[in-house]
């Protein structure tokens, strides 16, 4: 059973900047899909951003041009560097990913906490 496991998260000032790490106990050139998602209490998670083995990314509209995805295949490493940081960006942040070509999401981490607060 691969693992994903999250770390980097933490309290930061608006702008500030946070990178995020995601590490699998698998390969992680055998998933298709990588993804993060974020999630406040009481809503729903959201995806933030998504990368693909084909190397197509999205973003969420609210944090295009702030946040960026990546993966290090020789690493089994996938990342979120958040930069421009705002409040409305606190929540807990998870890693997520897929084998398959369709279908839910297979693996999930446990989610790291970030907090946006002056």
């Amino acid at each position: 059973q691969v693992q994903l496991v999250e770390s980097g998260g933490g309290l930061v000032q608006p702008g500030g900047s946070l990178r995020l790490s995601c590490a699998s106990s698998g390969n992680i050139t055998t998933f298709n899909r990588m993804a993060w998602y974020r999630q406040v209490p009481g809503k729903q998670r959201e995806l933030v951003a998504e990368l693909y083995s084909t190397g197509v990314t999205t973003t969420l509209n609210s944090v295009k041009g702030r946040f960026t995805i990546s993966r290090d295949n020789a690493k089994n490493m996938a990342y979120l560097q958040m930069n421009s940081l705002k409040l409305e960006d606190t929540a807990v942040y998870y890693c997520a990913a897929r084998s398959g070509r369709s279908g839910p999401m297979s693996y999930w981490g446990q989610g790291t906490q970030v907090t946006v607060s002056s």
